[in-house]
């Protein structure tokens, strides 16, 4: 307390405490940010104490009782060994430690702070110690509060401790709390541990670890075991369900009632011209496709898996293989018409029932394949942790597209065989209803691959995908191929004669030679061909009585046709072999 900074030139620092003790600038002090905030101007003769907010260091109070224990003790030891003689005695020179240690351990005065000062027997300085709380005054602030001392081993408390606002009391100084009966021990101290949460999908075997169940099971409420979460697949009364049944079972309605209207007139020329046979084989692929929807939501077991892997492909198969036969049959037989007058072969009934039985046996094969490979089975599916489905095993990834892969090359060869014969006559085929049929086959089909294999995490959805891709193009396949005809056979009954379902023969003089122009213009009934055919074309003839001569169709877009095809139709092929 009586040092200046004129005295004190040990401290390099102490002019800077001087300064901001008192709030002045000592004069010839360096800048610092501090001083450079002080205005008035430091003397040299203020005094240190408490009245001017000195606080004393209160652990300097065990420096000095230690620094004031070693001088008592070596002026007692002095005083018997030296006889109060100045200087050190030759009983002192040297000091023995153990009779040094002797005597401080003995020493007894009163300290810088009033308070007596002894060691204790073992040696231990007196116990007086500050009982600190370190506490929240308010929000954001703390403090160290003294609220106690203990002194000769008397407790004294003037306050009690504050441990938090809202928790004054102390809090209870015991072992870690038990665990609940869900969590786990962490930490191997017989005293102190750590509580772990087991989460949803671990249970506790022990109490010192969570294990995580198998897959497709959760741990029960205590924890003490897994139970299976319940799986998941479509049920009948589900509502996508219902949606994709109520849409299949309009569909085989509406089937079976062509199919019935097609029977009964099944001598009408227009059922006829249509491909009689064909046709029938193509309405029961529709209504194979509309079945397929009540395979595919039904529970999976290894006979529906089985049925979903011959009838996804096998149904399809049956229609577009009716629909190549049919294309395939009328480009044969135009192109044979430009080149010959020979009829063209396996044009037949018979022979299209043969080629068409022919492709579907191909599927046929590929799915028995497949089923001997990978047999069919029901099998458990995860997509997340907390997933459980249960599935068929071709559901899995990408494997029913095994079942489409067929099926897509015959949508494909049909594509390309609509494009080739756009152009042909419209009185003599179906080629603009099995085009729009295709086309649009084509991007349901795209659509249907695209959404299949963004659904791989939820087979629920994936099915149901499959189910309305399905049902959808048999319902494009039965109305653009269907419609045009039972609209003639129901509502305009008067078009269901051969002659309207039959391009006729031009009328030539005997032993003539024409060329005739035919115009759209023209009323004339012998040249009913202008009515269906294109609205501008010609006939050039060399046309005989007594031999079969050939004569030349030339459409405003540049084919042509030779009039000996169009008559062998008529005549040689007869209406079964036409297509309308």
């Amino acid at each position: 307390m009586n040092l200046r900074p004129d005295t004190n030139k040990r401290n390099p620092w102490f002019i800077e405490y001087w300064e901001h003790h008192f709030k002045c600038k000592y004069p010839g002090s360096l800048w610092t940010p501090l001083n450079e905030e002080y205005n008035s101007t430091c003397t040299g003769k203020e005094r240190v104490d408490e009245s001017n907010g000195f606080e004393l260091e209160a652990q300097l109070q065990f420096v000095s009782d230690g620094v004031l224990a070693f001088a008592y003790a070596a002026r007692n030891m002095h005083r018997d060994l030296c006889g109060g003689r100045f200087g050190l005695c030759p009983a002192m020179d040297p000091i023995d430690g153990n009779t040094f240690r002797r005597y401080l351990l003995d020493v007894s005065f009163k300290s810088m702070n009033g308070q007596d000062f002894q060691f204790l027997p073992n040696g231990d300085g007196p116990s007086r110690y500050r009982i600190l709380n370190f506490r929240q005054t308010s929000p954001g602030e703390y403090e160290w509060a003294t609220i106690g001392f203990f002194r000769d081993g008397n407790l004294t408390i003037s306050s009690p401790p504050i441990f938090r606002i809202d928790q004054p009391l102390h809090p209870r100084s015991v072992c870690s709390r038990p665990c609940t009966n869900i969590q786990a021990i962490i930490g191997h101290d017989p005293c102190c541990w750590t509580c772990k949460d087991c989460s949803t999908f671990e249970y506790l075997p022990t109490r010192n670890a969570c294990i995580a169940c198998p897959m497709g099971t959760i741990a029960a409420l205590d924890k003490s075991f897994c139970v299976l979460i319940p799986q998941k697949y479509l049920r009948y009364n589900d509502g996508i369900s219902v949606s994709a049944m109520g849409l299949s079972s309009l569909g085989i309605i509406i089937t079976v009632w062509v199919a019935i209207v097609f029977y009964r007139h099944r001598e009408t020329p227009v059922v006829k011209a249509s491909g009689r046979e064909l046709s029938f084989v193509l309405l029961g692929g529709i209504f194979m496709c509309y079945s397929m929807t009540f395979v595919l939501v039904s529970k999976p077991m290894t006979l529906t898996c089985g049925a979903q892997k011959i009838g996804i492909g096998l149904c399809f198969s049956v229609c577009y293989a009716a629909i190549l036969t049919k294309t395939n049959r009328i480009s044969r037989i135009f192109q044979a018409g430009r080149r010959t007058t020979k009829r063209p072969k396996f044009i037949s009934p018979e022979s299209q029932l043969v080629i068409c039985g022919a492709l579907v046996a191909c599927q046929t094969v590929i799915s028995l394949i497949w089923i001997l490979i990978s047999p069919p089975e029901a099998v458990p599916y995860y997509s997340n942790r907390a997933d459980h489905q249960l599935v068929c095993s071709s559901a899995i990834g990408s494997t029913y597209m095994i079942g489409f892969s067929y099926p897509i090359c015959l949508v494909v060869i049909c594509t390309i065989y609509a494009v080739l014969t756009r152009k042909i006559p419209e009185a003599f085929n179906e080629s603009k209803y099995i085009g729009f049929t295709m086309y649009t086959t084509c991007v349901i089909w795209l659509a249907f691959v695209a959404i299949y294999f963004s659904t791989a995490h939820n087979i629920e959805i994936r099915i149901a995908t499959m189910c309305f891709s399905i049902s959808l193009s048999a319902t494009v396949t039965l109305a653009c191929m269907f419609t045009p005809k039972v609209h003639i056979i129901i509502f305009h009954p008067e078009r269901n004669i051969r002659q309207s379902m039959m391009v006729p023969r031009p009328a030539f003089g005997k032993q003539n030679s024409s060329c005739v122009r035919v115009d759209s213009g023209t009323q004339s009934d012998d040249y009913e061909l202008t009515h269906r055919l294109n609205s501008s074309g010609s006939f050039c003839s060399a046309y005989s009585h007594n031999s079969s001569a050939t004569q030349t169709f030339t459409y405003s877009n540049g084919n042509s046709i030779s009039t000996q095809t169009l008559d062998s139709m008529d005549r040689e092929f007869d209406l079964d072999d036409v297509e309308l």
